[in-house]
């Protein structure tokens, strides 16, 4: 019988999911793509999509690049497919019917439309800066619940699949395979903070030597032991009372590309917050920046990221909104929940003065127009460490959206 909560106490639950995920691994395989033309072409104009099923992947899409060494790279996208499967870890065709060596691939792409590039190329279009790749709005979301000022279900059920990888790559947990799943319900007080775990759930993809109850039994021990432990937050985690499910159909050996088919883009949710902060719409992995659902998505998050880390506002969602070849937003919207120390308006000014909003500003100050994006098509788009990647020599910056340099300028100009 579930547990009756006090008055004012609700759950929330947030999912996510694996690089083995046949989605996931859509996402990945876009975003690899992507990364080889941007890393010779950083102006290519890429929108990638990826559908994998049992034996065979399809990359389609609209794909414009400018010199030898794009048209070399698009040309080897097969390779470029090959490559990142075998990083995610498929690579026995027998057993999982899906294989980096075996698996059929399929490339179905044309050119951009010259309707929409010329409102995105500077100088070509009705407006001479660079316009937005599309109309569309997006959201960013950050809070004071976890370090990385992400929402508590969210940010654990990323650790969880994180774990699960990692164990699975350095044989901690044997014969377990790519393919996972995470869920996270958390308990939340009257006032609004987290209080305990209530219930997690993780299913994990498995060899026939996890077949059978005794054995699930003995895999549900070394899930619960090297996963899901050691990521919980000591002060919320009762082993007496959370609810624990580890693969709760009994078996789960069927699983990857065989078991689901695999589309770019459908997990938009598990890539944001959760379901906590909302959602415009619009998909990222495959996306070159131009293409706002991704770039202002990424500036939405950095945007409030920075505003709870200067301390204005224990909560914040921004929302920004664009037409496409136009390179203004055409809305700037900043809701802290009550939260704040000042008044919602006055934080949406700050925010048009010392952010860039147009695609072109979005992407010089983030630093977009570099092959940083395969890392973040498993584990989720945000509450990720900024770190560095080298790519054919040379080194970039990831994940600049998480960054902070922005709070002591918000802070001072808000005089609090």
């Amino acid at each position: 019988m579930a547990k009756k909560l006090s008055t004012g106490h609700y759950l929330f639950t947030s999912e996510s999911v694996s690089m083995g995920h046949p989605d996931k691994v859509s996402d990945q395989v876009s975003d690899a793509i992507l990364d080889s033309l941007i890393a010779v072409d950083p102006q290519a104009r890429v929108a990638c999509e990826t559908m994998c099923t049992t034996g065979l992947v399809i990359v389609g899409g609209e794909i414009t690049v400018h010199n030898a060494k794009a048209v070399a790279a698009l040309n080897d996208a097969e390779n470029t497919v090959r490559a990142q499967l075998r990083k995610i870890g498929y690579v026995d065709d027998i057993a999982m019917k899906f294989d980096a060596e075996t698996c059929g691939v399929v490339r179905t792409i044309h050119s951009q439309s010259q309707d929409i590039s010329i409102g995105v190329s500077e100088g070509k279009g009705m407006h001479k800066e660079q316009g937005a790749g599309d109309q569309g709005l997006m959201f960013g979301f950050a809070c004071r619940e976890t370090k990385t000022l992400m929402p508590l279900p969210i940010d654990l059920a990323h650790e969880l699949v994180y774990r699960h990888a990692k164990a699975r790559e350095q044989g901690k947990i044997k014969n377990i395979r790519p393919d996972a799943k995470s869920q996270v319900t958390v308990e939340y007080g009257a006032n609004g903070k987290p209080i305990r775990i209530d219930t997690v759930v993780l299913s994990t993809q498995h060899t026939d030597f996890w077949n059978g109850k005794k054995k699930q039994a003995e895999l549900k021990k070394q899930i619960i032991k090297h996963i899901i432990e050691p990521c919980m937050p000591k002060k919320m985690y009762d082993p007496k009372t959370v609810k624990i499910h580890v693969n709760p159909t009994g078996q789960f050996e069927i699983g990857g590309p065989h078991g689901d088919v695999g589309l770019t883009g459908r997990k938009i949710i598990v890539d944001t917050y959760g379901g906590r902060g909302r959602h415009g719409g619009g998909a990222f992995s495959g996306k070159d920046p131009s293409k706002v659902d991704r770039s202002a998505a990424y500036m939405a998050r950095y945007i409030a990221k920075n505003i709870v880390a200067a301390r204005l506002a224990d909560e914040c969602e921004v929302q920004l909104s664009y037409a496409i070849g136009f390179p203004e937003p055409t809305s700037v919207y900043v809701d802290t929940f009550g939260s704040a120390k000042i008044d919602d308006g006055k934080i949406s000014k700050l925010v048009e003065q010392h952010f860039p909003l147009t695609p072109r500003g979005i992407i010089d100050h983030l630093k977009l127009r570099h092959p940083i994006f395969t890392p973040t098509a498993a584990h989720g788009h945000f509450g990720r460490t900024p770190g560095k990647i080298k790519v054919n020599g040379k080194t970039f910056e990831t994940f600049t959206w998480e960054k902070t340099d922005m709070a002591d300028t918000l802070r001072k100009a808000a005089a609090v």
